[in-house]
Formats: structure tokens, C-alpha cells, sequence
């Protein structure tokens, strides 16, 4: 209890830089903790939606059918979704004009595909490099605020003939406190950068896996119609 209160009393004694590094260091903490908990719902939403599809997709259900079922959904289909539509819808069209090449038609499909995946990377990797920028610049910004706050500290022994370290000792606690807040802020935001980066890798992945498939699949569609 006491040191807790000591511990508030140094924070709010010390110089205005040093709680301004504070305040920074703070804001930037609950900043980084709102992204780290909607980046947790949102990745592990994405990575279920995926897991569903492909196995709803690979169960030998009707294409033409679930491309129905995908774009009822609207704006509300993304991951696996949004890239099958998107492939899916291309070739479509390609294929309802006379005479279209299957070449053509399956490198529109696969064009589709690669504008829908790098729009659903944009989505997964929103913000993270707020993360990363936390993770490596708070550190320094805490340092700052401890800097600063013990030449503050020795520069009130100017003027003392008998220097003791009972004078300085407040002064120097309070900035580094400034290089634990710059760390309270930093591990966890280096850590949740470092996970969901390599969450979003693995989507990454698995939507090239699956465009890889699917266009092998709509390559084999479009040969089957051309020879008819």
C-alpha cells in the first residue's frame, strides 16, 4: 500500500517533460491494447471462416451453387469467400462470351483472385505496423524520460555543498519509472505484432494454397467446355 502510494507521489512530482513522456508512453500503451484485442477476434474470426470454406468447398459441393450462397452475403463474405467470388464471378463472365479462350478465362479468374486476396491482407494486417512502431520506439521514449529526469535530479545538487544520495534518490526513481512504462508499453505490443504477423503469413498462405487449387480446377472447366 505504501509503495503504491510512493509510487503515485513520484509520478506526480515529477518534471512536466518526464510526465509528458508518461502520458505518451501511457496513451500509446492503451492504444496498443485496443488493436492487440481486435486483432485477436479478428484474425481468429478469419481463421475459422477459412477452415469452414475449405471445407464446405472441398466437400464436393456444386461451385455454381456456392457462389450463390457466397454472394447473398454482399459486402459480408471476406477470406476463402471473398477470393472464391471474386474468381469465380471473372470466369463467369468470360465464359458467357462467344469464343473466349480458356487461357483467357482462367488468368482473368486467377487476376480476380490476386486483386481480392491483397484486399483481405490489407484487412488482417491493418494496424499492425502501429504495433511494431510501439514495440521499437517506446523503449527510446521511456529512455528519454529517464534521461532527462536524472539530469534534472543532478542538477538540483548544483547549488548544495554536501551532495547526498537521499537528495538524489526521489529524483532519479521518478525517471525510471519513465523506462518501465517505455517497456510496460513495448512487450506486449512487440509480442502481439510478432503473433499476428505470423497469423496473417498463414492466411496468406492458405489463400495462395487455395488459388493455386482453384484455378488448377477452372483451367480443367474451362478445357472440358472448349472441347465440347
Amino acid at each position: 500500500m505504501t509503495s503504491e502510494l510512493n509510487l503515485f507521489a513520484l509520478i506526480l512530482g515529477a518534471s512536466l517533460p518526464v510526465k509528458l513522456v508518461m502520458g505518451l508512453l501511457l496513451a500509446a500503451s492503451v492504444a496498443s491494447w485496443t488493436i492487440i484485442f481486435a486483432k485477436s477476434r479478428l484474425l481468429g474470426d478469419a481463421d475459422k471462416r477459412t477452415r469452414e470454406f475449405e471445407d464446405r468447398f472441398w466437400s464436393g459441393t456444386d461451385m455454381a451453387g456456392l457462389f450463390k450462397d457466397v454472394s447473398t452475403k454482399g459486402g459480408d463474405s471476406t477470406g476463402l469467400e471473398s477470393i472464391f467470388e471474386a474468381g469465380f464471378r471473372e470466369f463467369a463472365r468470360l465464359r458467357s462470351r462467344k469464343q473466349m479462350d480458356s487461357r483467357i478465362m482462367v488468368e482473368g479468374a486467377q487476376r480476380a483472385m490476386r486483386a481480392a486476396s491483397g484486399r483481405e491482407m490489407d484487412r488482417l494486417e491493418h494496424r499492425l505496423e502501429f504495433l511494431a512502431s510501439v514495440g521499437s520506439i517506446s523503449p527510446y521514449v521511456g529512455l528519454f524520460g529517464t534521461v532527462w529526469g536524472i539530469m534534472i535530479a543532478f542538477q538540483g545538487l548544483a547549488n548544495v555543498k554536501e551532495a547526498t544520495i537521499a537528495m538524489v534518490a526521489p529524483g532519479i526513481s521518478e525517471a525510471l519509472i519513465a523506462t518501465a512504462m517505455g517497456l510496460f508499453a513495448a512487450i506486449p505490443a512487440v509480442w502481439a505484432y510478432n503473433r499476428f504477423a505470423t497469423k496473417a503469413d498463414r492466411l496468406a498462405s492458405r489463400y495462395d494454397v487455395f488459388q493455386e487449387e482453384f484455378s488448377a480446377i477452372l483451367q480443367r472447366q474451362a478445357h472440358v467446355e472448349e472441347n465440347r
